[in-house]
Parts: structure tokens; sequence; C-alpha cells
């Protein structure tokens, strides 16, 4: 270990026993990380959550709530005074507006606090009076959450894994034609290097587009301020048997190197790391409906994930020789209005499927994980429609064009492995089904001023989270 990284730990560990004592003494602080992986609804998801703790509607699952422990809920200055502020209100207003929409997805790292006055439970409890707990909300990309997963990677492992995935997929062809006419031995030029970077930009919004989840590094689809810089000019090279230290080749891997040390590293110390919970939203109906390599490519990703964790419990000398560990992982099946209640447990056992060998690491380290599905919003209404005869489990609502349509996605299958088979095997195709997913707009009765928002399970999400600090 270098002497500046065990300088960063003993800081960070000093600063943790810090916010530990003054959470001990005054008002303790509950760092909730949201993230999403391509398209899974993470400023649906804390819009609906801020709006419903505040307006204390819907939400008879969340014990608190429900008890009527929680006496007020109300927003806060955010203690982190360089990150941008979760734009709560304009999302809002999105979702409440006539017709409703659906908020802009964020493409940077935000917060926002949200104080609870709590009252405590017990003898002592009723006698001590109501407390503040702070929720801090850190919203950031699925991509770079990804990301973490490059930190134990060398430019050769990256590029041999991210071209042994690009030789199946058809939308890869223009960058691997580019990779192989590329002399990565010749002396380095700039114009080379960023062509091939734009290429491989290119490549990763089309993976993207396609239903794949690992699109990495995810800074060069959400670049930001470093639009153009060297540390996002770089790309998959084929490793010459020979490579001089002005070649191509070795400036790639510097440049890889650099982005892991300025780019990934900084966000883990100063963000990832100080993170108490920890929910990821995942679209696995987008997956199913892209086929089965988007949904292998998911399942590989979700078990990456859980690495950039460290999962484990929480406890006062861990904090003093580790920092924070993330003790509790929701991974949640977004849009379930998307789907018929009758199918909401297939869709479930086929997200705790794809994690099963993530969740075998974290359980083992100590961490409790939990997969459901959820609406952040519900869209939808159920309808029953008879098709040639046959009664068939619906659900209906708006379409982005502003026309009413019943829609019948297809049933999942009850057994997960009818899934995660042809997905590993590579199939091109589902064998025995063909799942549809179509875009609904927000349900204009979703939104009802005083009582939050409309959804499904978004209660239950939070008594996992949360409900055990409240």
């Amino acid at each position: 270990m270098k002497v500046g990284d065990i300088g960063d730990a003993v800081f960070r560990s000093v600063e943790t026993v810090q916010a530990k004592v003054g959470e001990t003494l005054f008002e303790p602080t509950i760092r909730l990380g949201v993230t999403g992986l391509s398209r899974a609804g993470k400023t649906v998801f804390i819009t609906s959550l801020i709006t419903n703790l505040i307006e204390n509607g819907r939400m008879p699952q969340l014990q608190a709530a429900a008890d009527g422990a929680i006496h007020a809920a109300y927003l806060q200055p955010q203690p982190d005074d360089t990150v941008p502020r979760f734009e709560y209100e304009k999302h809002l207003a999105s979702l409440s507006a006539t017709p409703p929409q659906w908020p802009a997805s964020t493409s940077n790292i935000s917060e926002l606090r949200l104080s609870l006055r709590v009252q405590p439970t017990g003898f002592f409890g009723a006698l001590s009076g109501p407390k503040t707990i702070h929720l801090d909300i850190v919203d950031y990309p699925g991509e770079w959450l990804l990301d973490l997963g490059l930190l134990d990677k060398t430019y050769e492992e990256w590029v041999a894994a991210a071209l042994a995935r690009m030789e199946n997929q058809t939308f890869a062809t223009a960058f691997l034609d580019a990779v192989r006419a590329t002399d990565a031995s010749a002396p380095y030029d700039e114009s080379v290097a960023s062509s091939l970077a734009k290429g491989f930009t290119k490549y990763l919004h089309k993976a993207r587009a396609a239903g794949f989840s690992d699109c990495t590094p995810g800074r060069f689809l959400l670049p930001g301020d470093l639009a153009g810089s060297p540390v996002l000019t770089f790309a998959p090279c084929l490793k010459p048997a020979r490579a001089s230290r002005k070649s191509l080749c070795r400036q790639m891997e510097r440049r890889f190197d650099a982005y892991k040390s300025k780019v990934v590293r900084p966000f883990f110390k100063d963000h990832f790391a100080r993170l108490d919970r920890q929910i990821v939203l995942i679209d696995v109906l987008g997956a199913i409906h892209a086929g089965p390599a988007a949904t292998e490519d998911l399942r590989q990703s979700l078990a990456d994930v859980l690495q950039a964790f460290r999962p484990g419990r929480n406890s006062f000398l861990a904090s003093i020789f580790g920092g924070r560990r993330i003790d509790r992982v929701l991974f949640a099946a977004t849009k379930a209005d998307h789907l018929h209640h009758s199918q909401h447990g297939r869709l479930t056992a086929i997200t705790t499927a794809l994690l099963a060998q993530a969740k075998q690491r974290a359980d083992f380290s100590g961490a409790q994980t939990k997969a459901m599905s959820l609406a952040s919003v519900r869209a939808t209404s159920e309808a029953t429609i008879k098709h040639d005869g046959v009664a068939l489990d619906c659900v209906q609502g708006t379409l982005e064009g502003g026309k009413e349509a019943a829609f019948y996605p297809g049933e999942l299958p009850d057994d997960p492995a009818r899934i995660l088979g042809p997905a590993a095997d590579s199939s091109d195709k589902w064998l025995d089904a063909d799942y549809q997913i179509m875009s609904f707009l927000p349900s204009a009765t979703a939104r009802k001023t005083g009582a939050g928002l409309a959804h499904i399970r978004l209660d239950k999400a939070l008594q996992f989270l949360i409900g055990d600090k409240l």
C-alpha cells in the first residue's frame, strides 16, 4: 500500500469515528446510495420516496409510518457543499403536470437531505420524546458503480474481456474492424487515439441502446466536464508482440490507469465508501425484452456489482480500521406495473436467480441483501381482456403519444431457469416466448396532493433499507 493510500485510510477512519460519535450524541444520519442500471428509473424512485415521506401517504409497509412514529419529514440543506443538489421540486413538477411526464434522467452525482422527526419506541423512547434522523440520499449513475470493478483489472485484462464480449455483438463490427486495422506498436499518434476512443464511445452507446448493462468505462457515456480530456481518450487495443514506451498501446494503457486513479478511485473515496445502505434499481424486463444475450450480460454485471460494495456488518472497530461498510443492499426490479400483479412473484424470482452468485458472496460476508419487484410511480391499471376466447391479464395506460392502450406483455415463466438457461447458452432468442414492453406515461391519477404518489412496494423497499433505523 502506498503512503498516500495509508494516509487516506487513516483520515477516513478518523472521519468515520467522528461521525459515529456525533451521530450517537446528537442526530443520527443514514447515507443511502441510489443507483440504477440503464434506464431503471432512479430519478423517479427518489422523487416518489421523498414525496411519500413528506406527505405521509401510501406507506403502510414502512412500519414507522404505519405506526405513526414518523411525526414529520422535511427537506434540509445537504451536508456536502460541493455536490449538486438533487432537483426534487423540478422532478415532482414533471410528475404532477397535466398531462404528467417522466422527469429527465440525471447524468451526474447529486444529493438531498431529508430529515425525519421520529418518536422512538419503548419506555425510554416515550420519556425522551421525538428525535431527528437525517436521511442523506446520494444519487449516482449506475455506470459509475460498474466502473468500480475496473480497479482490480489491468489494461490487458480489461481489453481481453471487452473484445471477447464484442465478438458476438453485430453492432460492434465497425469498432472491431478499426482495432484490427490499427498497429498498436506504432509510435503514439493523438489523432489515431482520438479516432479509436470516439469509435469505442459509439460502440458503448449502441450496446446500451441494445439493452446491455456492462457499458464500462461509464464516463465514456456520461463524460460531464471530462469530455475530450486525455483521461477519456483511450480504447481497447490488440496487444503487439513488442511495444516501446512511446507506442500507441503503452499510451492507451497509461491513460486507462489514469482513468482508474484520477476518476474512479476519487469517487470511491469521496462518496461510495461513505454509504451505509444501497439500492440498485434494475430494468429486468428491459433486459428480457432485449433477449438472452442482454439478460446474461445483466447477470454478469450484477455479479460484479457486489464486489465493489465491500459488504459486511457495520461495527465500531470495523469503522476504525476499514471505514464504513454497506450492510444492506436491495436489488429492485423496476416497472412492476408493466405486469399484472399475478406475475410480480415471477419477476422477483427471476431477479433473485440473476443475483444468486453475487448474493451468496454478500450473505457470506454478513451483509443483508434482498431482491424484490416494485414500481416507484404507478403508470398503469389492471384489466382482463379476452383474445380468441382466452382471458388475458393485462395492464392499461397512456402511451407516449397520448393514446390509451391495453397491453399483454407475455407470461413470465414460473421457473427462472427457463430465462437463465438460454441466457447462459448464448441463445439468439427465447425458445418458447416473446416478451414485450411498452412505454407508458405516468398515470394522471398517480399524484394526489397531500397523499403522495401511487406506487408498488416502495414502502416495503424502504422498510428493508432504513426501517431498523427508525
